[in-house]
């Protein structure tokens, strides 16, 4: 049979028709977001020394985007763009929020949640939050009606390894209220396991009605705990055993929602936060491949998992090797379920063409910006990549290239001003970003270097001082 190739428009118009002949009743959305999952994590993306068979079934039962982004390779900013479908620095976002932030996201500012609560879905998220450790802040006042996790990184409590007693105790809360002040190794231990128990008991008890939950498991990020039962189940150690873990949490949740008779009926999505933290050796990682890691603007850092799950609607066993973001998620869920965009500028573009359709020779996402960092409320761009070329611009930056990784918990060295200077990468031919191919396309540079100018405009540019036209504030405490 002739494969058939759709035309962006052909393939939206294809969208269109598959969503008329869905059920009236809008369709569930699961999200996994894990933290520190790197590209190269997932068996069918070249993991080695543990196995992960039911994200594999996931993606041969669906979907796998092989250029997917976040917005952000770091967890607060990345997590800002999953759930407003925004640039995490138009609305204030960068690095990642300890216990001393006076900020988190605003309540200007609508979530996929919120946005949903509209249509009449009941929401939650289980896990990690990281937007804001104040109440006003916390999830349930942001559009989500159960919430059950963590305020920011499991690294965040007295035992960090490079800075031992400067955070305060771990707690776990559950709505507005802490349950546990002070969470131990032990309790570490069993949270990927209640997460998931959590998450299930929330799709039981509202099968009957559309749901949106985001499981946002703390792990792998660093520090590493596994249950019992996984203890030692893996050849790669601890991360394996972690990995495995969790891929178990991916098939207890796919499980039930099929044994609920909810299956074509429900979206399921699993991605990460950004990349490894790869100098933390053999507790993090990999990014197959991939150029640097965690907390930079290369490949490494910012391209993830993207594994997309919806039977009848996405097709069985499909590579996508289109441009898309987790930014495009919120304006995509938007369209399935009939819920209306927020009134406020979003970055987002629906990608519901590109998960009808494997094939589609071009993404309705024309390109993509690489920011990271901010200096007086305005962010430094970094790159800038359309469908094929990558431009780097100018900076400094973290790299780990050149440094031995740590071991057992403990990190390794990195550089954190690096200084990287303007290139050019071809991603169909070089996605390891090794050759600089800036003097054979001049006319790349020039048409990328258009963008560049809008995006300053727009979202502004520290390093060039451009202060952007199009930004809104973070959210302060007791404004």
């Amino acid at each position: 049979m002739k494969r058939q190739i759709l035309t962006t428009a052909a393939c939206l118009a294809a969208a269109y028709t598959l969503q008329a002949e869905q059920p009236q009743r809008p369709p569930n959305v699961i999200i996994f977001f894990m933290d520190d999952m790197g590209w190269g994590d997932i068996t069918s993306q070249g993991a080695t020394g543990f196995h992960t068979p039911n994200m594999d079934r996931l993606a041969n039962e669906g979907m796998r985007f092989t250029n997917f982004y976040v917005a952000q390779a770091v967890s607060s900013a990345s997590r800002a763009a999953l759930l407003t479908g925004t640039y995490p620095n138009r609305i204030g976002f960068a690095h990642a929020l300890t216990h001393r932030a006076r900020v988190g996201l605003s309540n200007e500012e609508v979530t996929i949640a919120g946005m949903l609560r509209e249509v009449g879905y009941t929401s939650a998220i289980f896990g990690k939050w990281h937007l804001g450790h104040l109440p006003q802040f916390l999830p349930t006042n942001h559009g989500f009606d159960e919430f059950l996790g963590i305020p920011y990184s499991n690294d965040m409590w007295p035992y960090h390894p490079q800075a031992p007693g400067y955070f305060p105790d771990l707690p776990m809360i559950e709505g507005l209220e802490i349950i546990n002040p002070a969470m131990t190794a032990e309790d570490q231990e069993q949270m990927t396991t209640l997460f998931t128990e959590r998450t299930i008991d929330f799709i039981i008890r509202n099968q009957d009605n559309p749901f949106f939950v985001l499981l946002a498991h703390p792990m792998p990020h660093v520090p590493l705990f596994v249950s019992d039962r996984f203890r030692g189940k893996s050849e790669y150690g601890l991360f394996g055993d972690v990995m495995m873990e969790i891929d178990w949490s991916v098939g207890e949740v796919m499980n039930v929602v099929d044994s609920l008779g909810l299956k074509e009926n429900t979206l399921i999505i699993i991605s990460s936060d950004n990349g490894p933290w790869i100098n933390y050796g053999n507790h993090a990682g990999s990014t197959g491949g991939l150029r640097e890691a965690k907390g930079g603007i290369f490949e490494g850092g910012v391209r993830v998992p993207g594994l997309f799950r919806w039977p009848g609607t996405i097709p069985a066993g499909s590579i996508n090797n289109q441009l898309a973001t987790t930014m495009d998620l919120l304006p995509t869920i938007a369209y399935i379920s009939g819920a209306p965009l927020p009134e406020r500028r979003i970055d987002g573009v629906n990608i519901i063409c590109l998960l009808t359709n494997a094939h589609a020779t071009s993404s309705p996402r024309k390109y993509f910006l690489y920011y990271f960092g901010m200096n007086d409320g305005v962010s430094n761009l970094k790159a800038v990549r359309n469908s094929r070329f990558k431009l780097i611009l100018p900076h400094y930056g973290r790299s780990y290239e050149g440094f031995l990784p740590g071991n057992d918990g403990q990190p390794g060295p990195h550089a954190t001003r690096h200084f990287f200077e303007k290139a050019l990468f071809d991603l169909f031919r070089d996605p390891g970003e090794r050759n600089n191919v800036i003097e054979l396309f001049p006319e790349v540079v020039a048409e990328l270097m258009e963008i560049v100018e809008r995006a300053r405009e727009d979202l502004g540019d520290a390093l060039v001082g451009a202060p952007g036209s199009n930004l809104r504030p973070i959210g302060r405490a007791d404004e």
